[in-house]
């Protein structure tokens, strides 16, 4: 079974034009220049956004194209943003247990889940914080457990490291590569910082001006970019 992308999205000024797939268990990095089109695949791909022409798919099941379109709460997926979007009434908990309980797990189960997480990526201590009380680093580690719990088919990730501090982010690094490597599902990762594409990518696909300019890996795009 494997997710492919090709299609279009009309954004008036700038228009995505592109093909690309991903396999169950791969971690697909797209990268480029501001504007080229990562995030406007990434909102597409979460049904955010939807195509003007063509089709996503999973084998025989359509996300999105001419007579189908799945909204986001069914395709079973797990988002980091760039602004984070944490829900401000929630404890950094509940925003990590949300997905689960949205899923019907029980509220303990949910919520140990997401201890755990906050565990794993360090802020554990700030389980009862509100967002408005964080940094930017931990809000940030608070979107990533969130998209996690709930095991998602489809993990989209914006840039989901780059307000962390060198150290930060080379343990939130490891922990989410794990995390991946163990994964059977769908991941698309947006970023800038070549360490984090050569650590947690499978393949890259490389867009400028809404087009595809290569698709390898991040060791061949390294050694051979066009």
């Amino acid at each position: 079974m494997t997710l492919t992308f090709a299609g279009t999205v009309d954004l008036g000024r700038f228009t995505l034009d592109a093909t690309f797939d991903c396999a169950p268990g791969e971690t697909i990095a797209l990268v480029g220049p501001n504007g080229s089109g990562k995030s406007t695949a990434l909102n597409t791909l979460a049904g955010l956004l939807k195509l003007d022409s063509g089709s996503i798919t999973v084998d025989d099941t359509t996300l999105d194209g001419r007579h189908e379109w799945l909204s986001p709460d069914r395709r079973h997926l797990g988002m980091v943003f760039q602004d984070m979007l944490l829900f401000p009434h929630l404890s950094a908990l509940d925003n990590v247990a949300y997905g689960p309980r949205r899923r019907g797990v029980p509220v303990a189960e949910a919520r140990a889940t997401a201890a755990d997480l906050l565990a794993t990526f360090g802020i554990a201590e700030l389980a009862n914080a509100k967002p408005r009380s964080l940094s930017g680093g931990q809000a940030q580690r608070v979107a990533l457990a969130r998209a996690l719990a709930c095991a998602p088919r489809l993990l989209l990730l914006d840039e989901p490291l780059s307000a962390l501090d060198a150290e930060t982010r080379l343990q939130v690094r490891c922990e989410l590569h794990r995390y991946l490597d163990k994964s059977g599902g769908y991941a698309f990762l947006v970023a800038h910082d070549v360490v984090d594409v050569l650590v947690l990518a499978d393949r890259v696909v490389v867009l400028e001006h809404g087009r595809v300019a290569q698709i390898s890996t991040p060791l061949e795009l390294e050694r051979h970019p066009r």
